[in-house]
């Protein structure tokens, strides 16, 4: 599966995975406690501004920030159709700060280094007969199939935009579902040849 890592040296590439695991907790649990969208949108910049801070390694996933804008649009014209606005307004900054918070996580962190947090992270629950391995595995099985479902997309969005001028869109549904359950299945093959099952 590609991964959405990048291997370009940032600052952050320099921080241990559980430190920016334990920030992106707190901030994710600060920007929940915080309710006035002015806070929210001060602290919406300083993120944005710490992705810009990334370089090069932000400008090539400067696509995905369209995603997250987009998806805030609609939170906002939603909460507006409702007369409640200061909240759509509220939600969608929240929204789209820990978004780039943990997109910022994902391209300064290997997965194998997300994975041996987990794994420490939940070692305790090994005495009560928890296994830990496993549950550390599927976690990080999704957050890497989270990164792998864009990454296809994205590539099949190029394609279909050099031949046809424009995005795919919702034709791309069909054949980014066939290339996903593709991916499932090489990685089921690998696990049970890995697992002896």
């Amino acid at each position: 599966m590609r991964s959405l890592y990048s291997s370009h040296p940032t600052w952050m590439h320099a921080l241990p995975a559980w430190v920016k695991l334990a920030a992106l907790s707190v901030c994710g649990t600060l920007l929940v406690l915080v309710e006035r969208p002015v806070h929210l949108g001060i602290a919406c910049i300083v993120v944005l501004l710490l992705f810009a801070s990334l370089g090069r390694t932000a400008w090539l996933r400067v696509r995905m920030l369209v995603g997250i804008a987009i998806g805030c649009a609609l939170i906002v014209g939603f909460h507006w159709f409702l007369g409640t606005t200061l909240l759509g307004v509220a939600s969608a900054l929240r929204l789209a700060s820990a978004a780039v918070l943990a997109l910022m996580l994902t391209l300064t962190t290997r997965f194998e280094d997300l994975l041996a947090v987990l794994e420490t992270v939940m070692q305790p629950l090994q005495r009560f007969g928890v296994p830990t391995e496993r549950i550390a595995l599927g976690i990080g099985l999704m957050l890497r199939f989270a990164e792998n479902f864009y990454v296809q997309w994205q590539r099949l969005d190029d394609a279909y935009r050099a031949r046809a001028g424009h995005g795919g869109g919702l034709r791309l549904l069909a054949p980014l579902t066939i290339r996903t359950l593709q991916t499932a299945e090489r990685v089921a093959d690998a696990l049970a040849a890995r697992l002896g099952r």
